[in-house]
């Protein structure tokens, strides 16, 4: 896996493989063991739309693997100014090792990853929201033991969380169910790839979408 750009590319397997790895470097670094992995390494961190949690997160993330971080908002690099996609992501391959972006077309995201050579780590789209699911994921596994057979109920509209909650939990064998009002449903093509490939409802009640939720 070279790219984390939606949770659609990853197969069950490799969101194991990375919630194991996440478990091993939380461990390393609650027990004050080095796990300067990335040593020498730089991120590049453009943000089109701005966070607390996702900044910070991924900033201490690179520092406590021995890395860099590098903050780039939209005004400190030309990409808000229209310079093309394809054109930052090939310049800023030249210096860092990994780009996070947080943006709002989920395309700024695909094209990146198409015509840079490095990582390209979605920190978030309009479309979906792959880390943040990924710890999701990580907690409940967490608290409840496991995360397969669980049955997990989200109450809101359809939005990028929405999205990608639906492919992490289905692709972890839970039970996924969605309240949300008829007019803001989730993706519909996710809907029915999740239709197709597990245990998937999405109904405008709320009562029936939580009945015997876990989570």
């Amino acid at each position: 896996m070279k790219h984390l750009l939606k949770l659609m590319d990853l197969s069950t397997n490799e969101i194991n493989e990375i919630l194991n790895l996440a478990d091993q470097l939380k461990y390393e670094k609650r027990n004050g063991i080095e796990h300067h992995h990335l040593k020498g390494k730089t991120l590049g961190m453009i943000f089109a739309k701005s966070s607390t949690r996702t900044r910070v997160s991924f900033e201490v993330g690179m520092y406590d693997l021995g890395g860099m971080a590098l903050f780039l908002s939209s005004h400190d690099i030309q990409l808000g100014r229209g310079e093309p996609v394809n054109d930052t992501a090939r310049v800023l391959s030249g210096y860092l090792d990994g780009i996070m972006i947080r943006t709002f077309d989920q395309s700024d995201v695909e094209t990146l990853a198409e015509y840079g050579s490095i990582p390209i780590i979605n920190g978030l789209t309009d479309y979906c929201h792959p880390c943040q699911v990924l710890a999701d994921l990580m907690t409940i596994r967490e608290f409840k033991g496991g995360i397969k057979g669980n049955k997990l109920c989200y109450i809101g509209d359809g939005n990028n969380m929405a999205n990608s909650l639906i492919v992490g939990g289905i692709k972890m064998g839970m039970s996924v169910s969605i309240a949300c009002p008829e007019n803001y449903k989730p993706d519909s093509e996710i809907m029915k790839w999740a239709s197709e490939n597990g245990d998937f409802t999405c109904t405008t009640d709320v009562l029936e979408a939580a009945k015997d939720a876990d989570v």
